[in-house]
């Protein structure tokens, strides 16, 4: 009986026509006629909702299933799917109310449709997350009403499903193709390998009209009597490292995603670039201790731990402390490689308290600091100030600006890589800038 009242609600139209013959009973103490047509009503009312409670419980109960990917991908569009399947023998009509995580702080989810007999339907909605983490979806509940509408069937199905939310890995493929050289598949196309920029030996063949003459193997001229050359290809298997500062400056939210995130999400898409080009790729992450450290690698399974080792980095609200970071990779970097340093400074006396240790780092590695434009700032000194007060503003908002850009230049006066970018524009901009020191073969 228990069971029977939970899943019994009823209808708006059993409550409207209820109120109409409270008005006529009403009516009637004054208009006597009226009272045996109100009570005729009444008792045509009861049928109907005697009818329509039969035939909503005494039929079979309806299937339903919420689908969900195995994880959802941080700041993108996640689909999630929802099938219901109509075991009454006649239409009937759904209310669908899926209970959302608490992290979307979405409480007005409904769906209406109409269902054949013995039929099903499917519909999907989609969810964007702006945090990583586990959530967790509540019951799935159906209400099922005849075309009387005044009694409803609820059932519930799928009640506490998790997800876990990754780094965005539909970013990540999305920007995948930027590691295939397009031109290469062209017919008449020939794969050019720059000879003298990198020391990868790749074989030895016949000189031809405009080889470099000082890769001129004179052992195997000797040997073959024709001049061969040497000839080299770009390098791969390079250690390439991600840095990610998880200090308090990264805390900062853009859109609705934290700058930790933003850099998560472009580590992600760096590192599958970086490794369908056959170089190792790790990564670090810091604030004032060393939170996790991946040894570089080119192994197909890096990309998967690369990816679980970013689930669980998390901003702290400490200073972060770049000379911790530098003796960790002294101690465990031994070898030059590519360091994209996610960080960031909204002023140059920060940058310059961090500047001898990002100058040390640079003596042994390629450094590459990345650190982000305030795009409020810079929308900001674009408008037309109306007044005094936003003049004065917009004149402070243009010193911000103008220090970044001081900032820049500042790293690339002692000979460290920049890359001053826009939150959205991240990841790109970073694959472009492992895409242009690999092809100036800085490294």
């Amino acid at each position: 009986m228990l069971k029977f009242l939970r899943s019994l609600y009823f209808g708006r139209r059993l409550f409207y026509a209820l109120f109409a013959i409270s008005a006529l009973f009403l009516v009637s103490y004054w208009f006597e006629p009226l009272y045996r047509i109100t009570w005729i009503l009444a008792s045509i009312l009861l049928v109907l909702l005697l009818t329509d409670l039969i035939t909503l419980f005494k039929g079979p109960p309806i299937e339903a299933e919420r689908y969900l990917p195995e994880k959802f991908s941080n700041s993108d569009e996640n689909v999630v799917k929802v099938s219901i399947k109509n075991n009454y023998g006649f239409k009937v009509n759904s209310e669908v109310i899926d209970e959302i995580p608490v992290q979307f702080q979405k409480r007005d989810f409904l769906r209406s449709s109409e269902i054949p007999a013995h039929s099903t339907i499917d519909f999907e909605y989609y969810l964007k997350p702006l945090q990583r983490g586990e959530y967790v979806f509540g019951n799935l509940n159906i209400f099922i009403f005849t075309f009387l509408k005044l009694v409803k069937r609820r059932f519930i199905f799928n009640k506490d499903q998790m997800v876990k939310v990754y780094p965005s890995f539909i970013q990540m493929k999305k920007l995948d193709f930027l590691a295939l050289d397009q031109k290469i598949s062209l017919h008449g196309i020939k794969r050019i390998r720059r000879i003298g920029h990198t020391m990868e030996f790749e074989q030895i063949k016949e000189y031809v009209r405009g080889d470099d003459v000082r890769t001129i193997n004179w052992k195997a001229t000797a040997k073959h009597g024709n001049l061969m050359v040497n000839q080299f290809q770009d390098e791969r298997s390079q250690p390439v490292y991600s840095i990610i500062d998880c200090g308090r400056a990264m805390k900062m939210p853009f859109e609705g995603l934290s700058l930790l995130d933003y850099a998560i999400n472009s580590t992600l898409a760096f590192s599958n670039v970086a490794l369908k080009k056959k170089d190792k790729v790790g990564m670090l992450s810091f604030s004032n201790k060393i939170d996790n450290l991946q040894k570089a690698s080119s192994k197909l399974s890096q990309l998967n731990r690369i990816m679980e080792a970013l689930y669980n980095v998390n901003t702290s609200f400490f200073d972060s402390d770049f000379s911790l970071l530098y003796s960790r990779v002294k101690k465990h970097i031994s070898h030059r490689s590519l360091l994209m340093v996610y960080t960031n400074f909204e002023h140059i006396s920060g940058l310059q308290r961090q500047l001898p240790f990002l100058k040390a780092l640079a003596k042994q590695h390629l450094v590459v600091v990345i650190f982000f434009e305030n795009t409020e700032i810079t929308n900001l000194t674009k408008m037309i100030p109306e007044n005094v007060s936003e003049s004065a503003h917009q004149i402070v908002a243009e010193q911000f600006s103008h220090n970044k850009l001081l900032m820049a230049k500042e790293l690339q006066r002692h000979g460290i890589q920049t890359l001053l970018t826009r939150p959205e524009d991240l990841s790109i901009n970073a694959i472009n800038k492992y895409l242009e020191i690999k092809s100036r073969g800085l490294l």
